[in-house]
């Protein structure tokens, strides 16, 4: 079950509706490079179309939880920065407690452009910031956002952050650096990806090309806020 009508659509639809002129939206659906269907009408209509054929064409739905997750970040992600993708498209389906490796061995930073920054802050959930916001007011909220999104849902009481998951990074940064900034580190010289696969049945799940279609645990209500 997919929230449409986000507050980031409201706000496209109420900008639009100050246009005197008739009002078309030309919804596209594609599926890697190629077009499947457009929409063109009615801009709720059309977009509602849009986005019911995008929850079946752009979502993958599992009956459950994984606790550990084998995600391959295509060559295509240059830093973490881009390749936390990987960490926003599976992280639904890690189960509480669980591992999320993000496999990418051609990786070496963490970002080109706003590296030194992340590299000052780290990796830490929304209520790490939200709770010492003194400290980190100054920040951008750009680069915030990043770091929580990788990093996941959690909790910080008491000074002490307890995130839902793991993450980790098997990648070309040193186990220093993931220390520094906050993530789990594994050499990606030592995984081996055909001994994660066609293991579903003992909790395991690797996704290729990672970062590029959504995961989602079927029957669970999901908010884009």
């Amino acid at each position: 079950i997919v929230y449409k009508l986000t507050p980031t659509r409201q706000v496209v639809d109420k900008a639009s509706s100050f246009i005197k002129p008739p009002r078309k939206l030309c919804a596209m659906v594609a599926v890697e490079i190629q077009l499947k269907v457009l929409f063109i009408g009615d801009c709720i209509e059309a977009w509602e179309k849009a986005a019911d054929l995008s929850d079946k064409v752009h979502i993958v739905y599992n009956d459950k939880p994984y606790k550990t997750v084998l995600g391959v970040a295509p060559e295509m992600y240059e830093d973490i920065w881009t390749a936390g993708k990987v960490m926003y498209k599976l992280e639904s389906v890690v189960a509480d407690g669980g591992l999320l490796i993000i496999y990418a061995p051609h990786i070496t930073e963490i970002s080109y452009t706003h590296g030194e920054t992340i590299e000052q802050i780290g990796y830490h959930t929304r209520d790490y910031f939200l709770k010492q916001w003194e400290k980190f007011s100054d920040c951008s909220r750009c680069v915030i956002a990043h770091s929580t999104h990788v990093k996941g849902i959690g909790t910080y009481e008491d000074g002490v952050e307890k995130p839902r998951i793991k993450v980790v990074l098997a990648t070309g940064i040193s186990r220093q650096r993931c220390r520094k900034i906050n993530l789990g580190y594994m050499n990606p010289e030592q995984i081996v990806i055909a001994g994660y696969q066609n293991k579903e049945n003992k909790g395991i799940l690797v996704v290729h090309h990672a970062g590029e279609i959504l995961y989602r645990l079927s029957g669970v209500q999901h908010y884009s806020v």
